[in-house]
């Protein structure tokens, strides 16, 4: 497949695909070769932001992949920061978030600009994901529920969704820079529900094409984030940002009056989750590492929460009935719960 475009970037640069490193040695490779054989007939440029990685990852991309604009960070500032960095310096039309676990199906680009020109309007646009150890179609993006948990789509039929995963999220860079890019003190987890909630707000489409695709190593470069032998494994650094951060888009995005009613009933039903937790693991930790923390980040985010919510829904541009199109009533957590059991925590 092959696609012809008029550049519209910075040195004639179509496509910028921005990869976040962090000790992704064993991963990187897989990552950057995906990208360098598309046939996609537009100029395309990679980025590279090393987070501080300990395993020599960036002298080793250095090294060996010279056309790769590398930006080396001195500390690990976090997969926000990371993103936000590459954007800035993109030079690219369009971006596409690719992570280092993450390689792209042939095709994949191309099948992402003709899907851009198509629509004629800014949109956030993702793939279908499969697991790259078993090839299993894992989702064509995700719908929500009413908790703003990921419900994974797999209708081919259906493209409209909720989200995309930040894994592979192809967005323009003028409306990247119009919704502010990812929040920084999300540090990681929830930027892209943060993104793509943000841009249905103010009237842009969220889209996933369902033909080619990438394939992913879920939590390879985060850890947990998947099930083994039925069991939903996690640990508590991914569940405890999942937690706050999903609370924190709800605060900021969710539409008035549904704000009103919904939150109150989220923050108590996440209380009474981390207690039951606690006690049916016999261990506080549950409820004071993962539950507890989003409470105090509500209080001392309050001012950061209020300014990000007015930004929002200043700039709406949908109705509340066509905000919650893409949303499942059905809580995920409760579809997991009962088929699956309790998730274990590391």
């Amino acid at each position: 497949m092959s696609t012809t475009v008029t550049p519209g970037g910075e040195g004639g640069i179509t496509c910028s695909v921005c990869i976040a490193n962090y000790n992704g040695m064993g991963l990187i490779d897989a990552c950057i070769d995906s990208v360098r054989t598309q046939d996609c007939g537009f100029a395309v440029e990679i980025l590279v932001h090393d987070d501080a990685s300990t395993d020599d990852s960036a002298a080793y991309i250095a090294a060996g992949y010279p056309d790769v604009r590398l930006i080396a960070s001195r500390e690990n500032v976090g997969f926000c920061i990371a993103n936000n960095r590459m954007a800035a310096a993109a030079k690219g039309e369009y971006l596409l978030l690719l992570n280092n676990d993450a390689a792209l199906h042939p095709g994949a680009l191309a099948t992402l600009m003709q899907e851009a020109l198509r629509l004629r309007q800014p949109a956030i646009l993702g793939l279908p994901q499969y697991d790259a150890e078993t090839g299993d179609l894992l989702d064509i993006g995700s719908l929500l529920d009413p908790f703003f948990n990921a419900v994974p789509n797999r209708d081919p039929q259906r493209n409209d969704v909720g989200m995309v995963a930040g894994a592979c999220l192809w967005i323009p860079k003028a409306l990247w820079q119009d919704l502010g890019g990812f929040p920084e003190w999300f540090d990681s987890i929830g930027e892209d529900l943060y993104l793509c909630c943000r841009a249905r707000l103010s009237g842009h489409p969220v889209r996933v094409v369902a033909t080619s695709g990438y394939r992913h190593r879920v939590g390879a470069s985060f850890g947990g984030g998947k099930t083994k032998a039925g069991r939903l494994n996690t640990t508590f650094r991914r569940r405890a940002l999942s937690e706050r951060n999903k609370t924190f888009v709800m605060a900021m995005i969710c539409p008035s009056p549904v704000l009103h009613v919904l939150l109150p009933i989220h923050l108590t039903l996440l209380l009474v989750e981390g207690l039951l937790l606690a006690a049916l693991k016999i261990r506080l930790a549950y409820f004071s590492g993962i539950y507890l923390p989003v409470f105090r980040a509500l209080l001392r985010r309050r001012n950061q929460l209020l300014v990000g919510r007015r930004t929002a829904q200043s700039g709406r541009g949908i109705s509340t009935t066509g905000f919650f199109a893409p949303f499942d009533p059905v809580p995920y957590k409760l579809r997991m719960l009962l088929k699956h059991g309790l998730p274990e925590v590391k």
